[in-house]
């Protein structure tokens, strides 16, 4: 494949990653030149991915979207034959294959992604951890797996901030997502604080429901916890010390969220907690230095 082809499609990535707004980093220059391209092909994946799931004006409704999400499935198993002519999957491609990722990893994604089209209520909190290991732990694993670390222990700690950031979103997102019909609060934790659906579709802010955030933001926080380990982990072994730095961002980025939702007094309906530019400035230079 001609070299002005994969750089160009690289940088197609690159693009579609930085035009974007996220609460965490998208490879930023704590990073190695040479992986961050790795991760802005993997990015762009998954952000098609699921802008297919959440898309509510796509022709067909559910139906086309589940086709497209399988389409895009179809191009992940050719892109893996060395069959690709998209950018996002021209760059996957090689990714994948200087990385040696395992189709499975992503397909989780994919998986996820399926998932959010047909469903949008949890009972349990059981079922939305399983949600996350779909949704978000396959991520940190594949920027492990492009810094050559494929080992279980360190994926343990890396599920854990990753599932902990996939539910920093939701709180963050209760009411955006409520526009899109998801709810993903339990169910179980809504009875147990007294909260109705009722309540919940009112956008009603009260005691319960501030009790029932600050629950959630409370065991969200403790998930974090555990899985800092991850970045003294990365900081110790030989080749990760950049990652470390990385994941330290990552993990500050999510953890400052949940701060900025217990300053508003956890009332995420009339007003959504963000990173500023300003926030993510200081914390670069804390993590930097």
């Amino acid at each position: 494949m001609q070299e002005s082809l994969i750089n160009s499609s690289f940088k197609y990535c690159e693009d579609i990653a930085k035009k974007h707004y996220e609460n965490f980093p998208v490879a930023s220059l704590l990073l190695p030149k040479e992986k961050r391209r790795y991760v802005y092909a993997v990015y762009s994946f998954a952000r098609a991915a699921d802008d297919f799931a959440d898309e509510p004006d796509i022709m067909g409704g559910r139906e086309k979207r589940l086709a497209l999400l399988d389409e895009w499935n179809d191009k992940l198993k050719e892109s893996y034959k060395g069959k690709a002519y998209d950018p996002i999957f021209i760059a996957l491609g090689i990714t994948v294959k200087d990385n040696k990722i395992p189709i499975e990893t992503l397909e989780r994604l994919l998986k996820a992604f399926r998932q959010d089209v047909i469903k949008q209520r949890y009972e349990s909190f059981d079922e939305v951890l399983d949600y996350c290991t779909n949704s978000a732990n396959p991520v940190g694993r594949l920027v492990l797996m492009i810094f050559g670390c494929i080992d279980t222990e360190f994926f343990k700690y890396s599920d854990k901030i990753c599932t902990a950031l996939q539910l920093t979103n939701f709180w963050q997102d209760v009411a955006v997502d409520l526009q899109k019909d998801r709810i993903y609060i339990p169910e179980e934790d809504m009875n147990r604080f007294g909260y109705t659906h009722e309540m919940l579709q009112n956008k009603e802010y009260n005691v319960s429901f501030k009790n029932l955030m600050e629950f959630e933001v409370n065991r969200t926080q403790k998930l974090f916890d555990e899985g800092k380990k991850l970045i003294e982990m990365c900081r110790k072994r030989n080749g990760l010390n950049k990652l470390s730095k990385e994941l330290n961002l990552t993990w500050l980025g999510g953890t400052t969220i949940l701060k900025k939702i217990k300053k508003i007094n956890y009332d995420v309906f009339n007003r959504r907690p963000e990173i500023s530019t300003l926030n993510k400035i200081e914390l670069f230079v804390r993590t930097r230095f």
